[in-house]
């Protein structure tokens, strides 16, 4: 069984950074691809970072690119996203998911974790 836990979350400030850190355990996490998806009140979820499983490729949804960096330690089974210069429109439930190898899905998801950022 694959679980991913999401941690990280919090009220800030415009400007403010905050770093989610999301877990993985049951599962080869070396050879996932792993993203970052978000969904504000109101809205479908979005898609806002992906790397894959040797963590040379990366890629971002335009709205955080040059904001936000995504990163994994394998070692850790672990997977993050630093988010810098946060801004209201960031404000949002973020979700980590699993895809593994071969598959077109992702497969596994975490229960997310809430980022509010005021003005």
């Amino acid at each position: 069984q694959v679980q991913l836990v999401e941690s990280g979350g919090g009220l800030v400030q415009a400007g403010d950074s905050l770093r989610l850190a999301c877990a993985t355990s049951g599962g080869t996490f070396s050879r996932y691809a792993m993203a970052w998806f978000r969904q504000a009140p109101g809205k479908e979820r979005e898609f806002v970072a992906t790397i894959i499983w040797n963590t040379v490729r990366t890629n971002y949804a335009d709205s955080v690119k040059g904001r936000f960096s995504i990163s994994r330690d394998n070692a850790k089974n672990t997977v993050y996203l630093q988010m810098n210069s946060l801004k209201p429109e960031d404000t949002a439930v973020y979700y980590c998911a699993a895809q593994p190898v071969g598959s077109s899905l992702y497969s596994y998801w975490g229960q997310g974790t809430q980022v509010i950022v005021t003005s």
